[in-house]
């Protein structure tokens, strides 16, 4: 028996069966868990939504949603952490690996022996502890890292991996968007002559990169990367157009002003005539609210140096 202010474990188990449901209650609040009882997959669903229990027994045969579907949803959700054991008359290969593919941990065969369930379900507690510890010390750590499936999908993120998705792709969820660019590295990744070794990133249409480096399998469908970011240099001319109503071609010309060169020298950088670049200024005092070209130039250079300082 667990001792009285000790916090008991909580198992949830999920069986259509009133025979299963209540031996298998019985046996576990003896042995010191506390039990919460769904008879289908979608009440399974709906509790986890409101308590996450620390390990699932699930009976892979069950009327409309079967096991393997419920560990599925269970998995893309709430549960994704959480230890499930599977429970079942059906011990052919194929019904084997459906449960651990849905992803479930372990396998047991009906009629359950109460003490090898009992042992079970330590281990797998103690091996979902041991991985909450290590996510929780790389919280800590402030480390930058988050697991994927075979699939690309996301199992879990650190705090500070999550917030470095959500500020660089400027999302609450960043997660979502990041998922797709790694779906399509896992994707990639058995073909011959892929440099898994080599970091990769999302850029597009972000100001920061992300980078992504891959740094090995840590679980049979768990897959770790480290991530790190960089801000992306945008072109000078680029940045005058941000700040200015220029054209194209004028924020050209005020760039070269800003870099001290006389309508000769842009005209032969540019390839326009003497004349062409002083009808390009005229448009750039009027739209900076300028005289000259030495107000200009100062303008636009304060508008660059701000952009090469530091946040």
């Amino acid at each position: 028996m667990a001792d009285a202010t000790t916090p008991r474990d909580i198992v949830l188990l999920v069986d259509d069966s009133p025979d299963t449901l209540g031996f298998l209650t019985e046996a576990l609040e003896q042995s010191g868990f506390s039990v919460l009882i769904a008879t289908s997959g979608q009440a399974a669903l709906s509790i986890v939504e409101r308590i996450t229990p620390d390990l699932i027994l699930l009976d892979a045969v069950m009327p409309g949603m079967d096991g393997f579907e419920t560990c599925r949803r269970l998995k893309a959700h709430a549960a994704a952490q959480v230890p499930v054991i599977f429970m079942t008359g059906l011990t052919e290969t194929e019904h084997v690996v459906n449960a651990l593919d849905s992803g479930g941990v372990d396998y047991l065969s009906k009629p359950i022996n109460i003490d090898e369930l009992r042992a079970r379900i330590r281990v797998h507690l103690s091996n979902a502890r041991s991985a909450q510890s290590a996510r929780v010390a790389l919280d800590a750590a402030g480390r930058h890292l988050l697991a994927v499936r075979n699939d690309g999908s996301i199992r879990w993120s650190t705090p500070q991996a999550t917030r470095l998705m959500n500020a660089a792709t400027e999302s609450d969820d960043g997660i979502a968007i990041v998922a797709g660019r790694i779906g399509a590295w896992m994707a990639e990744r058995d073909t011959a002559g892929f440099a898994r070794n080599a970091a990769f990133s999302l850029s597009e249409n972000l100001q920061t990169s992300l980078q992504f480096a891959f740094l090995g399998a840590i679980g049979a469908d768990e897959f770790l990367f480290r991530l790190s970011a960089a801000v992306i240099k945008r072109p000078d001319d680029e940045i005058l157009r941000q700040h200015f109503p220029l054209t194209q071609r004028e924020s050209e010309v005020l760039l070269w002003i800003a870099k001290g060169k006389a309508n000769k020298d842009i005209g032969d950088i540019l390839g326009l005539s003497a004349r062409t670049v002083n009808k390009h200024l005229e448009q750039i005092y009027i739209k900076l609210g300028v005289e000259n070209r030495a107000s200009a130039a100062v303008m636009a250079a304060n508008v660059l140096h701000a952009g090469d300082r530091p946040d």
